[in-house]
C-alpha cells in the first residue's frame, strides 16, 4: 500500500535542449519562452536550481505518523534496494524533527544521494537535498516556505542559481559549473531545474540535463558489493 495514496513525486518535463531519458517529455514552446526568453508579466518569478543525481524520496505525515517514501509512493523500508533502507533509517532517527516540521497530510521531497548513480559526490553534510514541499491538497508551497523550514530545521536545500526574469540555460552554465556547495559533484553537475512561481502559487517546473550526462553508470549492471557510495554507511 502507498501511505499517501499516490506517487511521492511525478516526473518534471524537459526543456527542448535537454537530454531526455526513457519516458521523458518536453514542455511546450510557450512554457519554454516564459522560462528562458521573456516572462509573461511582473507576476512571474523564475527560480533556477542545481539538479542533483540520486534517488527521489519523500517524508510524509499521514494519520499522525511519519513515513519515509520512495518516488513511487511506497514505504522506503519495503524497497528491494539498500539505499532506500538507509533512507528509512535516516528518517527514523529524525522522526521527532519531521513530526514537528510537517502538518497532517504534508510531505517534503528530496534527492537521496547516499548511492552514486551517474555522478560521484563529495558530501560533507547529510546525504540529502530537499527541493519541494507539498500541502495536504498535494499542491506545492512556494520555495520561500521550504527555505523557511530549511533554516528552522537545518535542512540542506538545492543551490540556487537565479531568481527573477527569464534566463537561458547558456547564461546560467558558468554559474552552474562553479560547484560551490557542500555537496559537490566531482564532475560537471547534471543540470538545472527551473521553477515558475506566480501570484502566490507554483505554476510549473522544467528541467535541463546536459547532453553528455550518463545516467546510472555507477550502479546499472553492477553487483551490490561493487556499488559506489558517496559517503560511508553502517
Amino acid at each position: 500500500m502507498k501511505p499517501i495514496g499516490r506517487k511521492n513525486y511525478r516526473s518534471i518535463l524537459h526543456l527542448s535542449n535537454s537530454k531526455l531519458g526513457e519516458r521523458d517529455y518536453f514542455i511546450t514552446e510557450g512554457q519554454e519562452r516564459i522560462l528562458t526568453d521573456k516572462k509573461r508579466d511582473k507576476h512571474d518569478n523564475i527560480l533556477v536550481f542545481e539538479k542533483y543525481d540520486g534517488s527521489n524520496v519523500g517524508i510524509a505525515k499521514k494519520n499522525g505518523k511519519i513515513f519515509a517514501l520512495t518516488r513511487s509512493g511506497y514505504e522506503a523500508k519495503t524497497s528491494p534496494y539498500k539505499q532506500h533502507h538507509l533512507f528509512s533509517d535516516y528518517v527514523n532517527r529524525r522522526e521527532k524533527m519531521f513530526y514537528d516540521l510537517l502538518e497532517e497530510g504534508e510531505r517534503i521531497c528530496g534527492e537521496w544521494l547516499m548511492q552514486a548513480h551517474g555522478l560521484i559526490y563529495d558530501i560533507y553534510i547529510e546525504p540529502i537535498i530537499f527541493f519541494d514541499y507539498f500541502s495536504q491538497k498535494n499542491e506545492r508551497y512556494l520555495f520561500e516556505e521550504l527555505e523557511a523550514k530549511g533554516i528552522e530545521y537545518g535542512l540542506s536545500l538545492p543551490r540556487q542559481l537565479h531568481e527573477g526574469d527569464a534566463i537561458s540555460v547558456n547564461s546560467l552554465l558558468p554559474v552552474l559549473n562553479q560547484k560551490t556547495q557542500s555537496i559537490k559533484s566531482r564532475e560537471l553537475p547534471e543540470g538545472m531545474v527551473y521553477r515558475v512561481e506566480r501570484k502566490g502559487k507554483v505554476d510549473f517546473l522544467a528541467k535541463w540535463v546536459r547532453k553528455d550526462f550518463r545516467a546510472g553508470r555507477y550502479c546499472i549492471g553492477v553487483d551490490f558489493e561493487d556499488l559506489i557510495w558517496n559517503i560511508p554507511f553502517s
